[in-house]
């Protein structure tokens, strides 16, 4: 495992490395410029603004500097927002997308499992047709359908939460809701389908054959394998939600990476894009990593750094 971590941590240099040259010139090669304006912008100004931040300069040194940039962990400067770097932009989205993730994930992953576990219990039954008939609706209604649903419901009509906005405790329910309902589904139908490829194992029916109770057959060792599709989809399912989502942060007027993003893309704020996508990336590279990790304790037939 330690051999593995460790090739893996030193193959992510260069995927890192084509993702952040790739989006670089993306970002150039779209139309537009960082330094437009509602109202035209007298030539001089233009100039200068252009040599303050060096966009007067080919593109191949303007990426080089950047790189530069990169070895000091300096995301550079916000053409739009002056008043913060990148990485102060970034500093103070983070949390807020963090927060926003986890608590859907966890929520996510605790609700997929009980009812997943229940479904493969009662198989064929009347619970278990109903839950993956649920679950099925979880996955085929998008949030940007769902947000709106449930500020309608439960803040316009029913006056239970606030709308949107950013703040106490009442403000994180709908969100959260919003992005953990596809993920339940998700997870439910995942943990379904592990638990019941694992209730066909020998080592099951052994286990039921020596008198182990039931519970600690479903628990101790059926959820042990069955979890594992949970585990293998939790990885990229945790990167998308702690980094933030587009939409749901757009609905309600949340501050974090995904709002941040879309102003971004909108102002063409070429080093916020940037930094922002290189946040995502290795986030996405670091949960992987640890999900890898969790199937190698988990099961231990599982074996890595063999070709």
């Amino acid at each position: 495992m330690v051999r593995y971590v460790i090739s893996r941590t030193f193959s992510s240099v260069p995927l890192l490395f084509v993702v952040i040259t790739v989006s670089f010139f993306l970002v150039r090669l779209a139309p537009g410029s960082p330094l437009a304006r509602e109202r035209a912008m007298p030539p001089e100004i233009r100039a200068r603004l252009e040599r303050h931040y060096g966009l007067d300069r080919p593109w191949s040194t303007q990426y080089w500097n950047y790189l530069r940039g990169l070895l000091r962990f300096d995301l550079g400067p916000s053409y739009k927002q002056k008043e913060a770097s990148v990485n102060a932009l970034i500093a103070r989205a983070w949390p807020v997308s963090a927060t926003l993730g986890a608590l859907a994930f966890a929520l996510a992953l605790l609700a997929g499992v009980m009812l997943g576990c229940l479904a493969a219990v009662r198989r064929a039954t009347l619970i278990d047709r109903s839950l993956m008939f649920l679950a099925l609706m979880g996955v085929s209604l998008p949030n940007f359908v769902l947000g709106p649903i449930l500020i309608l419901v439960v803040s316009l009509n029913l006056l239970w939460l606030p709308p949107a906005g950013w703040g106490g405790t009442r403000h994180i329910v709908l969100p959260v809701l919003t992005l953990a309902a596809p993920y339940v589904a998700y997870i439910a139908r995942l943990t379904r389908a592990g638990m019941l490829e694992a209730l066909q194992e020998g080592y099951i029916l052994t286990a039921r054959a020596k008198g182990m109770r039931e519970r600690r057959v479903l628990i101790g060792h059926a959820l042990r394998a069955g979890i594992l599709p949970v585990v293998s989809f939790s990885g990229p399912a945790v990167a998308f939600l702690v980094t933030g989502t587009v939409v749901v942060e757009k609905i309600f007027a949340i501050p974090g990476l995904g709002n941040l993003f879309v102003q971004a893309a909108f102002n063409r704020d070429y080093t916020l894009i940037l930094g922002i996508v290189l946040v995502v990336s290795t986030a996405l590279f670091l949960f992987n990593l640890l999900v890898d990790i969790i199937m190698a304790i988990l099961d231990p037939r599982i074996r890595y750094g063999k070709s």
